[in-house]
């Protein structure tokens, strides 16, 4: 097995006339967690889709665990896990539908499973499987969506923002999973815009700005090159404006 999970070379998606990726490159190891940071409108939601099919690029290659995405999609979306920043599910269905509907589509065996999503839903305090789904709140929806991912464990896991709409115990249990999952081998890729959480958990980062990629290394490697916090690293990489002028306008 090649020692890559995710491989992107000269990723690019125009919309029109305007280029959301240009040209990046990308290599994540198998067991790696990932972190994709930038402010908004940067690419990373963009890049997220085109490294998990949803979205064809304009140019460029997908490689996800060895396999070229332009001619193993289906395969490849069957390993992996997505779990979007916002959480698309049908509102008719209740809880329990909805998880019945993923293990149908993946077709998984549901008696196999049920010990597990029965420990998922106590750990993420899930008592609410039925109820209707256009009744849950974000922070419910989400952790349904993380359920309905984490009960796979898939081999290559993409989170984009996972920590938004949670509470405090099940944002920490979270992270604490992701790590778990990670020294068992799967490749977790995540976004995040809490720069505290990229520092605290990811084995590398790479920093998109404007569509393209401007900084990629270990967490550990940024601060001794720049010598400052990932937050001021990542600030002086990214704004554009003088942040206390700002406040002192204000």
């Amino acid at each position: 097995m090649s020692g890559l999970a995710i491989r992107a070379a000269g990723l690019v998606k125009k919309f029109g006339d305007f280029t959301a990726v240009d040209g990046v490159n990308l290599q994540v190891k198998h067991g790696e967690i990932f972190g994709f940071l930038g402010p908004n409108g940067a690419g990373k939601t963009t890049t997220i889709k085109m490294l998990t099919g949803t979205l064809k690029p304009t140019s460029g290659k997908v490689e996800i665990l060895g396999l070229d995405m332009k001619d193993y999609d289906v395969e490849i979306k069957r390993r992996i896990g997505i779990v979007p920043d916002e959480p698309k599910i049908y509102e008719h269905l209740k809880g329990y539908e909805f998880l019945d509907f993923i293990i149908a589509i993946y077709r998984l065996d549901k008696k196999q499973l049920e010990e597990r999503i029965d420990e998922l839903c106590g750990a993420f305090g899930v008592d609410y499987l039925s109820k209707l789904v256009g009744e849950m709140s974000h922070g419910m929806k989400q952790k349904l969506m993380l359920i309905s991912v984490l009960m796979r464990k898939p081999e290559v896991l993409f989170l984009d923002e996972p920590t938004v709409g949670l509470d405090a115990k099940s944002a920490r249990i979270l992270k604490e999973l992701l790590r778990k999952y990670a020294s068992e081998g799967m490749t977790i890729f995540m976004t995040t815009h809490i720069l505290e959480i990229a520092e605290k958990m990811c084995d590398r980062v790479a920093i998109i700005n404007k569509g393209q990629v401007i900084a990629e290394s270990s967490v550990a490697e940024l601060k001794e090159s720049y010598g400052k916090s990932l937050e001021d690293i990542f600030l002086s990489l990214t704004a554009t404006d003088d942040i206390q002028e700002i406040v002192e306008n204000l």
